[in-house]
């Protein structure tokens, strides 16, 4: 009777232990870690939310998170990015997007994208990155590419703007350990001080400023192309050149970028970089 007596207990017992766990959650970690805060942002979609007007995520796929319209490739794929997925480039391969009013009416901006590429030796010719091709220009109203004269781990950012009849170029050279990983780069214009900025992995390495450069005004303005120069799509974008020698495609990867009609504050471009490189 005693032994029947201690099991029926036992069992009782063990009932009742069961019972009360099951009243709980599984303690879980993170759920109680506190949010990483940032320049006070705790994901990279608050910054200036309200001025960005395109972000192309590439997760599985070409479309704008802002339009909802999609971009259409040639020759690219998808690959683990620095952030969920990422565009990887090829020879000949590139993603062509119709730009939306809010990036044709554009008078300032920040372009921000991630990349990770080859150098330009590696490649054989300069690396075209995002631009906004021009129907009949030699460049695009925007054209972002890596500049020959680098070496295998060094480089060079080059950028051309293309304002109605104006024009001009913004560089920044030496940019140490700048291929075969994952680099931040940002482009701004603030069109009230006509001053361009150029920021490596978050922190503003080059500015210059062109007299009267004024409010943007795309001329003859053609589709977005990323992975390459608009020159070297097939057909070219543009009826001033098609194709040159030294001129090459992106085969690294690309990521997350973003285009906004303000010319971000350095804070905001420090805590964008950050964000991102935590998936945030």
């Amino acid at each position: 009777m005693k032994t029947l007596k201690n099991k029926m207990i036992w069992v009782i017992s063990g009932l009742l232990v069961t019972g009360l766990s099951s009243c709980y959650e599984k303690f879980d970690p993170e759920s109680y870690a506190p949010s990483v805060t940032i320049g006070g942002f705790t994901a990279s979609n608050e910054i200036a939310a309200a001025n960005l007007v395109a972000h192309f995520p590439f997760d599985g796929d070409y479309t704008d998170a802002v339009s909802k319209t999609a971009g259409v490739n040639t020759g690219t794929a998808f690959t683990n990015g620095l952030k969920g997925q990422a565009m990887r480039g090829a020879k000949s391969g590139y993603v062509l997007f119709d730009p939306t009013p809010a990036i044709l009416g554009l008078k300032s901006f920040t372009m921000t994208y991630w990349v990770n590429s080859p150098s330009t030796t590696a490649a054989g010719g300069i690396i075209g990155l995002v631009g906004l091709s021009q129907k009949d220009g030699f460049w695009g109203n925007v054209e972002t590419f890596f500049e020959n004269g680098g070496t295998g781990n060094d480089g060079i950012f080059k950028a051309h703007i293309q304002n109605d009849t104006l024009d001009t170029w913004v560089s920044k050279e030496g940019i140490v350990n700048l291929y075969n990983s994952w680099t931040h780069l940002a482009l701004s214009y603030d069109a009230a001080s006509s001053t361009f900025s150029i920021y490596v992995n978050g922190s503003k390495t080059a500015t210059a400023t062109v007299a009267k450069f004024g409010n943007l005004k795309w001329k003859n303005p053609g589709k977005m192309v990323f992975g390459t120069v608009q020159f070297q799509t097939t057909p070219s974008l543009t009826t001033s050149s098609k194709g040159e020698s030294w001129a090459s495609y992106l085969t690294g990867m690309l990521d997350e970028v973003r285009i906004y009609n303000v010319a971000l504050k350095d804070s905001e471009v420090d805590a964008l970089v950050k964000l991102e490189s935590r998936g945030k």
